[in-house]
């Protein structure tokens, strides 16, 4: 099986330091798919977006999205860090790196991790405003949920 390396973290993560580590030593990576998601500002009205996530829990179902995606593609490495704490508008929340000796499957993969990660992974959000004041928790979307649910169906190359 591909090495596979996950993290949740409060700190920043260096998106090109990572896949600089992903590709060390290696001439047999011949593609990295990469997929970098930031806090927006919503229209301005955001100061932040806490992040909860069940310690453990979390770094489980994101190795257990990771396996099931090394099973489905010839990956020959990946990398899912995902972010908690208060993160401003700007700020990096999760990287996911996919390599492969082929661009398909570093693609697929990448884009199969970041649709589990959004709806399987245990992780909360919760706006803080630009006023001071608290917002809500942010619901799930039904997106989200049809994006995963596309890969029931679906085999890899």
């Amino acid at each position: 099986m591909a090495p596979i390396r996950i993290a949740v973290q409060a700190e920043p993560f260096d998106a090109a330091a990572e896949t600089e580590r992903l590709l060390a030593g290696r001439a047999d990576i011949g593609a990295v798919a990469s997929f970098t998601g930031y806090c927006r500002d919503e229209g301005g009205r955001l100061a932040a977006l806490e992040l909860e996530h069940y310690p453990g829990m979390a770094e489980a179902e994101m190795g257990r999205v990771a396996a099931d995606a090394a099973r489905r593609w010839p990956l020959l490495g990946l990398t899912a860090i995902h972010r908690h704490g208060l993160i401003p508008p700007g700020g990096p929340i999760v990287l996911v790196l996919a390599a492969s000796s082929h661009r398909e499957a570093a693609f697929g993969a990448a884009e199969f991790v970041m649709d589990f990660l959004k709806t399987r992974a245990p992780f909360w959000k919760r706006e803080h405003l630009r006023d001071g004041t608290l917002g809500p928790w942010v619901e799930a979307k039904d997106t989200d949920d049809r994006a995963a649910d596309r890969w029931a169906a679906a085999t890899s190359p």
